[in-house]
């Protein structure tokens, strides 16, 4: 009996320190993580500028020229469009701005009504950015952001149209969770090499682009505007029209369109 004391002091002071051992391995850990998120912050954002910037390259459709990557650049002009009345803003950063992210700022950002809100994202920034391409000071292409729900997730995806506002250039989905094999055709050149040429309004500026289910009929009146539906993938063609409803239309890029469309040389 006189040597339990002891054993249980001994079993203490083991067990704490193994504690404070696995608190200062976890500490250190955390540390480590903490100052490498920090640290590779710069990079992960410089990495997904340039992913960016080449997936505008690529919907506009220059990567076709032949000239390097970094020239192709210099064709490039960002700019900020107030989405309220589509005009040009010079008091945002437009290298900087980022409006999926000033989405979720209350301040730089507004609630879409629900009936408006063909897109299913809930809020948008009050400015939208867009690219022109310019060669020779002459307005090229437009690309425009677009993201909406689609069947598994946000979609994200660039529009490129030329100067007159509604002829498609080319467009291209770069990050969403669609279904492999299926949804993810959105991001396959031969779908969207089928968005080339069309027409996103008709003649009475009613907006009319929308991929439609199975194939679209050459003789239709509305094969302008209409796209090949995506087999096994309905629900994922749905959101790629939802999204382009919304960003196209009165709530998003509408008005910055219509000024375009009527003022070309303000472009």
């Amino acid at each position: 009996m006189p040597d339990a004391e002891p054993k249980i002091t001994s079993e203490r002071d083991t067990i704490r320190r193994t504690l404070l051992v696995a608190f200062l391995v976890s500490l250190l850990c955390s540390s480590l993580v903490a100052s490498a998120a920090v640290l590779l912050k710069p990079r992960q954002e410089a990495n997904e500028a340039r992913h960016m910037r080449r997936n505008i390259v690529d919907v506009a459709g220059l990567l076709e020229s032949g000239q390097e990557f970094e020239e192709l650049l210099g064709h490039i002009e960002t700019r900020v469009v107030d989405l309220q009345t589509g005009s040009y803003v010079d008091h945002v950063d437009e290298l900087r701005f980022d409006p999926v992210k000033a989405a979720r700022d209350p301040a730089l950002s507004l609630a879409i009504p629900e009936e408006l809100d063909a897109a299913g994202i809930g809020r948008r920034s009050k400015w939208g950015s867009v690219y022109l391409v310019r060669k020779g000071g002459v307005l090229e292409t437009i690309v425009l952001p677009v993201r909406g729900r689609g069947l598994w997730s946000m979609i994200y995806g660039l529009l490129a149209v030329e100067p007159d506002a509604n002829t498609i250039v080319g467009i291209t989905f770069y990050e969403h969770g669609e279904t492999p094999g299926l949804g993810d055709q959105i991001s396959k050149r031969p779908w969207r090499d089928s968005w080339s040429g069309k027409q996103l309004f008709d003649e009475s500026n009613d907006l009319k682009i929308e991929v439609v289910k199975g194939r679209v009929p050459p003789d239709s009146p509305l094969a302008p505007y209409h796209v090949d539906g995506i087999s096994g993938a309905t629900l994922t063609g749905r959101g790629v029209t939802s999204a382009l409803q919304y960003w196209l239309g009165d709530h998003g890029y509408g008005p910055y369109l219509q000024r375009i469309r009527s003022q070309p040389e303000g472009s």
